[in-house]
């Protein structure tokens, strides 16, 4: 939408006017410093001159428009958009290569909320302390450009690694190939090894199933952010008398 359109009587919502723009992140909206790394993007690949206008977010849900010059200049006041509720958090289990950026990428700019990578018992991955370290680092940038490719205001959560006990909570549900259908009050869903759970993970847990094919684990994570952030924006309709799916099924 063109912030001409966003500006015309009756598209006037907040929403539609911060949208409008590129967003970079900075750490203080009443002093906006735009980082280097992102003055590059906005000048080369967006081709934005001195004089175009932005929207610069705290990564909290604060916005403000900014007009480019050698520094950021304010125009107007600062905005706080609601957060999202409830949150919806995706886990997925170690992937190899840079498939982990990937699931990130995506899971932020299909609007979840906290993201979360655990060991699994048949994960084939291991990072050690020091690469976990930097993987989470190198997630946190591919999360933080995507969030401001996809306009989003409030910044996800990234946890560190996590062993598969201590992501798994009273509300937490399992991704399964046999699982019940989705829920609409279910926020919370891992997604597993291609070699499936573990019978000492899956005991006592919902299980849940996100189509009618067996997915790779960086397409089932992305498939299950898409599914709970619609289910959230009430865009998709389950039965109501639908729960977290039985206990069991197919490792």
């Amino acid at each position: 939408m063109s912030l001409e359109r966003a500006r015309r009587p009756g598209v006037d919502d907040k929403r539609a006017l911060y949208r409008a723009r590129p967003l970079v992140f900075v750490d203080d909206l009443d002093r906006p410093v735009l980082e280097e790394v992102d003055r590059r993007h906005l000048s080369g690949s967006l081709r934005l001159r001195a004089g175009d206008e932005v929207t610069a977010g705290d990564g909290h849900g604060g916005w403000r428009v900014c007009r480019l010059g050698d520094a950021l200049e304010p125009v107007g006041g600062i905005h706080r958009a609601q957060r999202p509720h409830p949150p919806v958090t995706v886990g997925f289990a170690l992937v190899k290569g840079g498939k982990a950026d990937s699931i990130v990428q995506k899971l932020t700019e299909v609007g979840v909320d906290r993201i979360v990578s655990f060991d699994a018992a048949r994960s084939v991955v291991r990072w050690d302390e020091a690469t976990a370290l930097d993987r989470w680092s190198r997630m946190a940038r591919v999360m933080r450009e995507a969030a401001m490719q996809s306009r989003r205001l409030w910044l996800p959560q990234l946890d560190p690694l996590r062993p598969f006990d201590q992501v798994v909570g009273p509300g937490t549900a399992l991704a399964d190939p046999e699982g019940g259908p989705l829920n609409e009050n279910l926020t919370e869903l891992l997604v597993g090894p291609e070699g499936g759970w573990s019978g000492a993970e899956r005991k006592g847990r919902p299980t849940v199933r996100l189509g009618t094919e067996v997915m790779r684990t960086e397409t089932a994570a992305v498939v299950a952010g898409a599914l709970l952030v619609g289910l959230r924006a009430q865009l998709l309709s389950p039965p109501r008398s639908a729960a977290p799916g039985p206990v069991g099924g197919r490792n």
